[in-house]
C-alpha cells in the first residue's frame, strides 16, 4: 500500500491524485498539511483524509506517509521537496519543478544523496497518447524533423492576488502553461535545445501574461513555443511537427482524456486517430506505483526536470526578464 501525504490544500490535488488514488486499492491518501490547521482540517473532511496538519514538517514526520505530493506554489517546490526527501519520503512534485534550474539541480542532488525518488508531475507524459508520439518519432516516417510548434493558450485574467500572476511565487504564463510545450518539444526530439529569442508581455506585477520563444535543436530543427494567459478564445493546446516526408498535428496533448486527436500526413497519405486511455493522472499514478516498486526510472525524473528548467531559464533570459531565485 502506497501512503500519500499532500503538502498544500490545493485545488489541483483532487483531480491530480485524490480521485486517482480512490480508484485504486493499493494507494491511500493518508494526510494533508496546510499553513492553517483549520484549512487542513476542512480539506481533510471534504476529501475523507484521515490526518490533517497545520504544519508541513508535521506531515513530513508522519511515519505513515511514504510519498509526498508537493502541491505548493512553485516557490515552495525546492524547499519542501528537499525537506521531504531528507525526511525519508519519495516525492511527486507539481510542475513547474522549481523556480529555476539552480534550484532544480539542488533538488536532484538531494534525491541522489538521500536515495529517494523525486518525480515531476508532468501527468500528460504518462498517457498512451504520449507513447504514440514516441512511436511515430522512432519510426522515422516523418523524415528528418525540420520544425515544431507547441502552443498552450488560455484565458486567466490578471488578478494581483492570484499566485498564477505573482512572479515571486512562480506565476506567469511560461511557468504555469509554457512548461508543458517546452516539455513536449524536448520529449519529441529527445534532445536539448538552445533558446534563440523570446518576447514577453508582462502584467502589472511583472509576471509574463504571454511568451513567444524560438528554440534551436542540435539537429538544426527549430521550435516555436507559445503560451498565454490573455488569450481571447477557447483554450488551445497543440503540437505541430514538420518533417521532410510528412507532418503531424496533435490536438489537446495536455488533457487527452477530455478529447484529442492526431492527424498525420506522410507522403500524401493522411492518417487520423485517437488513443484510448484513462485520465493522464491515472496513468501517472500507475507509473509511479510501478516505478517505486520496481526501481525503474520514470520519464519525468532526474535530468529531465533539470533540463526543462534550463530551457525555461533561457527563455526568460532571452525575453530580458531577470528572475534570479536562490
Amino acid at each position: 500500500m502506497l501512503r500519500v501525504g499532500i503538502l498544500g490544500a490545493a485545488g489541483i490535488a483532487p483531480a491530480a491524485i485524490i480521485r486517482p488514488a480512490n480508484r485504486r486499492s493499493d494507494v491511500v491518501i493518508t494526510a494533508v498539511a496546510s499553513r492553517s490547521e483549520s484549512a487542513a482540517s476542512q480539506y481533510a473532511s471534504t476529501w475523507s483524509i484521515e490526518r490533517a496538519y497545520g504544519d508541513y514538517r508535521a506531515l513530513l514526520a508522519d511515519p505513515e506517509v511514504d510519498l509526498v505530493y508537493n502541491a505548493l506554489p512553485p516557490s515552495g517546490h525546492a524547499e519542501w521537496s528537499i525537506a521531504a526527501l531528507e525526511a525519508g519520503k519519495d516525492v511527486l512534485c507539481e510542475k513547474p519543478f522549481a523556480m529555476n534550474a539552480k534550484q532544480a539541480r539542488r533538488m536532484r542532488a538531494s534525491a541522489d544523496e538521500t536515495g529517494r525518488r523525486l518525480i515531476e508531475a508532468f501527468h500528460d507524459r504518462y498517457h498512451p497518447l504520449s507513447h504514440e508520439l514516441d512511436v511515430i518519432k522512432a519510426s522515422g516516417r516523418l523524415g528528418d524533423i525540420l520544425s515544431l510548434e507547441a502552443n498552450f493558450l488560455a484565458t486567466n485574467s490578471y488578478d494581483p492576488k492570484s499566485l498564477r500572476h505573482d512572479p515571486a511565487l512562480g506565476g506567469g504564463a511560461l511557468m504555469d502553461l509554457g512548461c508543458y510545450p517546452v516539455h513536449w518539444v524536448r520529449a519529441f526530439m529527445g534532445a536539448e535545445p538552445t533558446v534563440t529569442s523570446a518576447e514577453a508581455v508582462l502584467n502589472p506585477s511583472g509576471a509574463d501574461m504571454n511568451m513567444d520563444a524560438s528554440l534551436l535543436f542540435p539537429s538544426g530543427a527549430t521550435a516555436r513555443v507559445r503560451c498565454a494567459m490573455d488569450y481571447e478564445g477557447a483554450m488551445v493546446n497543440s503540437l505541430d511537427i514538420v518533417g521532410t516526408r510528412g507532418t503531424l498535428h496533435v490536438d489537446n496533448p495536455v488533457f487527452p482524456s477530455r478529447g484529442h486527436y492526431i492527424r498525420e500526413e506522410v507522403d500524401g497519405i493522411v492518417r487520423e486517430l485517437t488513443v484510448r486511455g484513462a485520465t493522464s493522472y491515472d496513468h501517472q499514478l500507475d507509473a509511479i506505483v510501478a516505478g517505486l516498486e520496481s526501481g525503474a526510472p520514470l520519464l519525468t525524473e532526474g535530468e529531465d526536470s533539470v533540463a526543462n528548467m534550463t530551457v525555461i531559464d533561457g527563455i526568460y533570459a532571452a525575453a530580458g526578464m531577470s528572475l534570479d531565485f536562490d
